[in-house]
């Protein structure tokens, strides 16, 4: 549960991100997707979403971009929101925090977008604060660890069942890490969300 679905202390560490949206009188989910975008597996999600007619936020590694402009403006096209998730996927606290905005910076002139994540969701609290001064800080309620290889995808699909919550923000990867399992478990976890009442929305912008 540590992973999947972080604990308080740690939120409380880093009261500028943003880690669930509850909504009043309404269930919602929001679906985000991690590390793309790339063609082998974002175009899937984007066609899988739009058979549901539902929206989510896609977090982008810049070099992934820089490779595959064309899908984020496909991205932009079918209406998700998009965020920034640094340029090399670099993780916050095995870099300086000169280089790790930089990176984030360098991958701004790609994404142009107000909405930042950092990989592994792991950051110094330095960071964070300066991060604060120019995007806003998406963080997560749920990670499903489709990536993992310890998982298969009925065990992703329990995660997002027994962890889903009003205003989870749930962490998907559209990777090729991810690709055997989410194939799976993300139509899934989609109906399940929808038969539970909830509207799955992308994060704002």
């Amino acid at each position: 549960m540590l992973i999947e679905q972080p604990p308080l202390l740690y939120r409380l560490l880093f009261p500028e991100a943003v880690w669930r949206i509850k909504r009043k009188r309404r269930k919602v989910a929001y679906l985000t997707f991690d590390d793309g975008p790339i063609p082998e597996v974002t175009p899937w999600v984007l066609d899988l979403l739009d058979h549901y007619g539902v929206k989510a936020t896609f977090f982008l590694v810049g070099d992934n971009v820089k490779r595959n402009p064309a899908l984020l403006e496909e991205i932009k096209r079918r209406g998700h929101s998009y965020g920034n998730h640094t340029m090399h996927h670099l993780q916050g606290r095995k870099v300086t925090s000169h280089r790790y905005m930089r990176d984030i910076t360098e991958a701004d002139t790609l994404i142009d977008s107000p909405l930042f994540r950092p990989p592994h969701g792991l950051i110094r609290w330095s960071q964070a604060k300066a991060i604060k001064n120019h995007y806003n800080i998406v963080m997560y309620d749920l990670v499903t660890r489709d990536y993992s290889k310890r998982l298969n995808a009925d065990e992703v699909f329990h995660n997002v069942k027994r962890y889903s919550r009003n205003g989870s923000i749930i962490v998907f990867h559209d990777s090729l890490k991810a690709e055997n399992n989410l194939r799976s478990a993300l139509p899934r976890s989609i109906e399940w969300l929808l038969s539970q009442g909830y509207e799955l929305l992308p994060i704002p912008m």
